[in-house]
């Protein structure tokens, strides 16, 4: 009977587990504030909402490069969202194409969170 008990309180644990992950996923509202629109994957910012994360006031730091929005919060050179000159909450293409020695190789290494829309 210990052993049916046990059994029994395995495959609850497991079907709890297994469960835990499916929740329904919730769109967010453009307008929401940084925080709530930074914890949603594939984000579709404008210019104004993008300048939003600049990284600074606890913010995160997002750039983006052809229409492609990048997060470069946890870059140590890109601490307090600066960079050489350039401030996050931009679209750097332009920078990035003709001024950055570096060119878009690095962007391979940044997490996507997102596209700019117009």
């Amino acid at each position: 009977m210990k052993t049916s008990f046990r059994v029994l309180v395995l495959l609850l644990a497991f079907t709890a587990v297994a469960f835990a992950g499916c929740k329904e996923e919730k769109k967010t509202d453009p307008q929401a504030a940084p925080a709530q629109l930074s914890q949603s994957p594939g984000l579709e910012l404008t210019v104004e909402q993008l300048s939003q994360y600049n990284g600074q006031d606890g913010r995160p730091a997002y750039v983006a490069v052809d229409g492609i929005i990048y997060d470069v919060t946890a870059v140590p050179k890109w601490a307090g969202g600066k960079h050489m000159g350039n401030t996050a909450g931009q679209d750097l293409t332009e920078v990035i194409k003709t001024k950055s020695p570096h060119g878009t190789s690095v962007l391979s290494k940044l997490p996507v969170v997102g596209k700019l829309i117009q």
